[in-house]
């Protein structure tokens, strides 16, 4: 994951599951810009192995991919395709 200075996130690498925020597990070989965010600041990222957060100028929390054990803070384990508010 990536932020550039206008405060859109990039990501690439393997797509499963859903870690890059594109909508789909497809692998990104090149960084794509994660469109959910557009008209957002982003101003924070982080990944782990299996899911991805980002924080947003509004002080608004993004999470995706692995749902597991509810450790994206959705109150499920489902896997989450695209970014999604916390």
């Amino acid at each position: 994951l990536a932020i550039t200075a206008d405060g859109s996130a990039w990501s690439w690498g393997d797509g499963y599951p859903g870690k890059l925020g594109h909508g789909d597990e497809q692998t990104q070989l090149l960084p794509k810009k994660i469109e959910a965010f557009a008209g957002r600041r982003v101003v924070a990222v982080s990944a782990g192995p299996g899911h991805s957060l980002a924080f947003t100028a509004d002080g608004a929390a993004w999470s995706w991919g692995r749902g597991s054990d509810g450790r994206l803070g959705h109150g499920n384990a489902q896997f989450q395709l695209l970014p999604k508010k916390i």
